[in-house]
């Protein structure tokens, strides 16, 4: 089977949801978007994860001080070797392959650092600072580092992991593990989940580390701190090479800045990887929904798909995670699809997947009058070993007489289920949400009990 946006854990057929596991789960084809901040580590009332963030600034400021000296060229490739983590899985690689900076680019920032007498005497004392002072290292430069220096634990991590879950591991060799009592880089061989289409170590990540963009950040200090000085002092945001010059040159506003985000620290959260929209923000998607027009005058499909694809991929969370919207198109008719991971959390659900190996959910949109043979024909095609055999069609109106039999007779000839949610049932669906009473996915649930019972004994 092949699946949309494969996992880890759905390839090894482990049905576990995002919210319920510690970690961020690995996607196969393409990078988690998120990255590791170390202020997380940094406030954590953890002390397993301040002293972690205490051993990678220890780390940097070592290959730091190991390039004021004779052994410049060896500190600059330790840099390079640093700046990618394939094994982490995090970013906006579509391939899951990041590039290394360069040598020279290791030189700049090394040169930089030089260049500053507080870093020259005392180190840095997080090394998000680096994106205030080099050009080219960003977040995810940050996130690599910072993966890398805390490889020694991400291994120990992701085997713990990995046995509380069943997941697979292998013998892989894994390399750039700083090991923090010698202040050396060594290559180890352990067993660690491997990425079955890349064959590939892969590290399991913290949610706890995890943000979209680090706390420490350049448009952030631009905005908060650059304000505070006088008009013409600091150059244009635009000008940035100019402005990281300038910070060199005037590290104490950088300084600054980091002591005020160190004393906000408490608003600092990790972000989730995925997030329900609000209860008002539901209610409004369904009003927006509920006055459309069927069809397709004035981009009405769009709109229509578009809100049904965020508000269902809030309501039924956690016991479907989303996968993808895709778009295809059956001749000549566009047809948009949403597909939902089959965590098996529910009865129903781990009863879809036994009996029609429906291990994700494709959901097929259609802003129509009425639905018709053609549009159950379109989702009978898609139903095939990739997302098993049952499909759900979204529509605005309950489905005529003669489709209902249709739909009867497709489970009897092919053992194919087709369930049908309507405007009802998104209003109840998004009232239930609401109250917080009972849960949205209830109602999917609901039409799959009240089609099995139409079947023939």
């Amino acid at each position: 089977m092949v699946l949309v946006r494969p996992r880890l854990t759905d390839f090894h057929k482990i049905f576990v949801d995002q919210q319920s596991v510690s970690f961020a789960i690995p996607f196969l084809d393409e990078d988690i978007p998120l990255y590791v901040d170390p202020f997380l580590l940094w406030k954590s009332p953890s002390m397993q994860d301040t002293s972690l963030h205490t051993s990678i600034i220890a780390a940097f400021n070592w290959i730091y001080r190991l390039g004021q000296g004779a052994l410049r060229e060896d500190a600059k490739r330790i840099l390079v070797e640093l700046s990618e983590c394939q094994e982490a899985g995090l970013g906006q690689a579509r391939d899951k392959k990041g590039r290394r900076i360069s040598l020279g680019k290791a030189e700049e920032i090394l040169g930089v650092l030089d260049s500053i007498p507080d870093v020259q005497s005392q180190g840095v004392y997080h090394i998000e600072v680096i994106q205030l002072l080099v050009e080219g290292i960003g977040k995810d430069r940050i996130s690599d580092f910072s993966c890398n220096l805390l490889k020694s634990f991400l291994i120990d991590y992701s085997i713990e992991q990995c046995r509380n879950l069943g997941i697979p591991t292998s013998l892989s060799s894994i390399g750039a593990i700083y090991n923090a009592s010698t202040c050396k880089f060594e290559t180890e061989q352990v067993e660690l989940p491997i990425n079955p289409e890349t064959s590939t170590p892969l590290l399991l990540i913290p949610k706890r580390w995890l943000r979209f963009v680090p706390w420490i950040n350049f448009d952030n200090f631009y905005e908060h701190a650059c304000v505070k000085t006088a008009p013409g002092v600091i150059p244009d945001k635009s000008q940035k090479p100019i402005l990281l010059n300038f910070n060199r040159k005037n590290y104490g506003l950088v300084t600054d800045f980091i002591e005020t985000k160190a004393r906000q620290a408490i608003d600092c959260l990790n972000d989730p990887l995925f997030k329900q929209i609000p209860i008002t923000s539901a209610r409004l998607k369904w009003s927006t929904i509920e006055k459309l027009p069927t069809g397709n005058k004035e981009r009405a499909d769009k709109i229509y798909e578009n809100n049904i694809e965020q508000i269902l991929a809030s309501l039924f969370y956690p016991h479907l995670d989303f996968a993808q919207g895709q778009s295809r198109t059956d001749s000549g008719v566009h047809i948009r699809d949403l597909i939902f991971y089959n965590n098996r959390k529910l009865d129903f659900l781990e009863e879809i997947i036994e009996q029609f190996g429906s291990r994700q959910i494709v959901f097929e949109l259609k802003n129509v009058e009425e639905i018709t043979r053609d549009h159950i024909n379109q989702l009978n095609r898609y139903l095939t070993d990739q997302f098993g055999r049952l499909g759900v069609l979204v529509t605005r109106n309950p489905v005529p007489r003669h489709i209902q039999k249709n739909l009867v007779d497709l489970w009897s000839s092919q053992r194919k289920c087709i369930l049908v949610i309507t405007d009802e049932d998104l209003k109840l669906m998004v009232s239930v949400f609401e109250s917080k009473q009972r849960m949205p996915i209830e109602v999917l649930k609901r039409s799959y009990v009240e089609f099995m019972r139409k079947l023939p004994s």
